[in-house]
């Protein structure tokens, strides 16, 4: 806030009052900067994925377990799957939980896996250098290089597109590297990643002299950074001095990293890439001409260019190496990114090829420009890919059905998704399954669960804008062919499908909205289960044992049988009463204890909690102490205020239908019924603020008819939506920041020390 003393020295320092800055004017000012640079959308999304991750763990372990335990490919693949499940939750118990088997990625794998922590803990700014503080570099102690290249890599992918607060960090660790080369790549990595399109000079010449130094590693990922740096600037002296060099060096990595980084310079440019194109294509070495077809992926991204489209269709069928011909087909894929329905069109024939390598860049087509649409003609064109010959071209045909088939909401036994679920088990599970297409499978499960369920691959906003980060993100991670750690940047293309709302001071206030169709028409995979269902009615089974015995018996003693079992049935009778009473008041206990959790996450108002679990709202003093007190000393005494079960079942369900409360919310409370009876669903949902809302789910959302605030831009339904309070001078109720951000943890578990334990034993 002001210091209340600011505007009084404003005026006193310009006598003419106009001068004068009143208090709420910089606060606007304050506010407007937040929203300008970027820093209040990536709270805002941190803050949401945090609070409503929805990640199931069991299938990470069940991939650990059916993966084979001496392949270290699938390994690293497990560990990347999972932070990109995790992305940007800040979840990472898994790998808490799973240390020794962690400890097995040694050298790339291990600068990966140190890598992962970035993606997990993507736009988590304030803590970044805090959480991987024991991988950074530390004066005077070295660690492994590899888990230090890695953490300055994650520390890149936190800032991503964001990186001036770290900007001096980094130049300096890259100063300090020294000549090892794998500090080196992380670093030069991290400086691309999080300062992607600064054209900051400094920066790029410092790169030069890693790249100059032409170590194959180093060089690589300096060349890389440049292109980042640089990126849709154009300039002439970059691309000259990176085509320059590409000439000079005979290490094909590095001549790979220019192809790619020229192709940056060229970001958006259009036509005015036409010459640099010309100038790629004529050119012997096939790396240059491969990053001739990147530069029109990046310079005609999402614009259907057909002049563009013309080019690459000529390239993928004529050139002579394979690696040009799979990047022409990708980059089809990028020029079409904005008109989903037309890639599987123009792709089909390349599909069909007798080429491998242009069939699976015909699937990353698809996947790329079709990517959480559902398209049903993208899964008719990469099914017969699925049983392809080919590892490689089933590894693209997994990743890129993942990628169509993110965030689907059909859940159902027989549906597109169910069956590329049980694809993806399969081929994880399979001892005879090549590794290349298990790796496929194994990042492809990741993928299609991504950002704990909360995030799509969107390359353009749904005002069809183009977004930079995410169509850079995708393009290096389709490079991820040559190099694995590039894997790691498809996690920029996650733009998080949510609607969150903000009062005046930016901040999440209680508020709910609706959706007109049934919940389970947009709902969450259900959770996979690892136990088999049981089936018995203990009453039954004694009954059918008694029978079994008493066919053996003669008649007399079957009398005597029948009358003990009379009274045993009156007995139990009675013990089932009790018990159901027992179970009922139990239940009705944790629905409370339930309510009140939800009350603390703010998904309950205070006056709703209050009414619901007649504990009077906070009284003066200690009120609520009392309360808690006397619910403690036995059931009956803290009995007297409480509801009855079916009372309050009552009650929940009357606040839902006024929109009061939350579908999730009442869902969670009536899960707690002892005879839970199938319920019949509701035919619309209420959804609390912040929510995931699906792009198909948009159409369907409204205001609730007596809601306190009401968006700004009439008709916003997903996305930050800015809200308009209709009753200024009522207390306002706003969101609690979830746990994490101070651990957000789901109900019990208790909260995490703040700066994590480092994972790795010491080497």
């Amino acid at each position: 806030g002001m210091m209340p003393t600011a505007p009084a020295a404003a005026a006193a320092a310009a006598p003419p009052p106009a001068e004068v800055v009143e208090p709420a004017a910089s606060k606007a000012h304050a506010n407007l900067q937040l929203i300008l640079s970027g820093e209040a959308s990536i709270g805002l999304s941190l803050e949401f994925l945090v609070r409503s991750n929805k990640t199931d763990t069991l299938i990470l372990t069940g991939m650990k377990k059916a993966a084979d335990q001496r392949n270290s490919l699938c390994h690293s693949a497990i560990v990347l799957a999972h932070s990109l499940m995790n992305a940007g939750t800040t979840a990472d118990s898994f790998l808490r939980d799973n240390l020794e088997w962690l400890s097995r990625a040694t050298n790339w794998a291990k600068f990966s896996a140190t890598a992962t922590l970035g993606v997990i803990h993507r736009g988590h700014v304030k803590q970044a250098l805090s959480l991987l503080a024991p991988y950074l570099p530390q004066a005077g102690m070295s660690a492994s290089p590899y888990s230090e290249g890695g953490a300055l890599f994650a520390l890149g992918i936190i800032h991503a597109n964001h990186g001036h607060s770290i900007r001096a960090y980094l130049l300096d660790a890259l100063r300090s590297a020294g000549t090892n080369e794998v500090v080196q790549h992380g670093c030069a990595l991290g400086i691309g990643i999080s300062m992607m399109g600064s054209e900051d000079e400094d920066l790029y010449e410092e790169l030069k002299g890693v790249l100059f130094n032409d170590s194959a590693v180093a060089g690589e990922a300096a060349a890389l950074a440049m292109g980042l740096l640089m990126l849709g600037s154009a300039s002439p002296k970059a691309i000259e001095e990176m085509l320059g060099y590409a000439h000079d060096t005979a290490h094909e990595k590095i001549i790979r990293g220019l192809a790619i980084g020229i192709a940056l310079c060229m970001y958006g440019r259009e036509e005015e890439a036409d010459p640099l194109v010309t100038t790629l294509l004529h050119e012997q070495d096939p790396i240059l001409r491969y990053g001739a077809m990147y530069t029109i992926a990046f310079a005609f991204a999402a614009t259907g260019s057909n002049a563009a489209l013309r080019k690459c269709l000529h390239v993928a069928v004529s050139d002579v190496s394979d690696d040009v011909r799979r990047a022409a087909v990708i980059a089809i894929g990028f020029v079409l990114a904005n008109t989903p329905a037309q890639c599987p069109r123009v792709v089909k024939l390349l599909a069909e090829s007798y080429n491998p390598h242009v069939r699976y860049g015909s699937a990353f087509a698809v996947g790329i420009s079709c990517a959480g649409s559902g398209s049903k003609e993208a899964l008719e064109l990469l099914t017969p890919m699925l049983s392809d010959p080919v590892d490689y071209v089933r590894q693209g045909a997994l990743l890129a059905s993942s990628m169509v088939l993110m965030q689907s909401a059909d859940h159902k036994a027989d549906s597109k998704l169910s069956k590329h679920r049980e694809d993806l088990r399969k081929v994880v599970g399979d001892k005879h399954e090549d590794t290349m297409t298990k790796f496929g499978a194994i990042v492809a499960t990741g993928l299609l669960d991504a950002g704990g369920r909360n995030v799509t691959i969107g390359l353009t906003s749904r005002t069809g804008n183009k977004i930079m980060p995410a169509i850079v993100g995708m393009g290096i991670f389709s490079h991820f062919w040559f190099w694995h750690p590039l894997l790691l940047f498809v996690s920029l293309a996650f733009t998080p499908t949510a609607a969150i709302g903000l009062n005046a001071d930016l901040r999440m206030p209680q508020w709910r909205f609706k959706s007109g169709a049934p919940p389970s028409a947009f709902a969450y995979p259900p959770p996979t289960s690892n136990e088999k269902k049981e089936v018995a009615s203990t009453v039954a089974t004694a009954s059918l044992s008694t029978t079994a015995k008493a066919a053996k018996i003669d008649k007399a003693k079957k009398a005597e049988a029948e009358a003990a079992e009379k009274a045993k049935a009156a007995e139990r009778a009675e013990e089932e009463r009790v018990a159901k009473e027992k179970a009922d008041l139990a239940a009705r206990d944790a629905m409370l204890a339930k309510l009140t959790e939800l009350h603390k996450r703010g998904s309950l108002s205070g006056v709703l909690h209050a009414s619901l679990t007649g504990v009077a709202a906070k009284s003066e003093g200690g009120g609520a102490a009392d309360a808690g007190d006397a619910m403690d000393t036995s059931a009956d005494a803290g009995a007297a205020g409480k509801p009855s079960l079916e009372a309050l079942v009552g009650e929940v369900r009357e606040a839902h239908a006024r929109g009061d409360i939350s579908t999730a919310a009442v869902a969670a409370v009536l899960k707690l019924q002892p005879d839970k009876a199938d319920e019949a669903e509701f035919d619309f949902e209420v959804l609390e603020n912040p929510s995931r809302v699906l792009r198909s789910q948009e159409r369907f959302c409204s205001l609730l008819p007596a809601s306190r605030y009401e968006p700004v831009a009439k008709g916003r339904t997903s996305g930050v939506i800015m809200l308009k309070d209709t009753a200024p001078d009522a207390e306002e109720e706003l969101l609690p920041l979830p746990a994490a951000l101070a651990a957000a943890s789901e109900g019990a578990e208790e909260e995490e020390p703040a700066p994590p334990e480092p994972f790795e034993l010491p080497a």
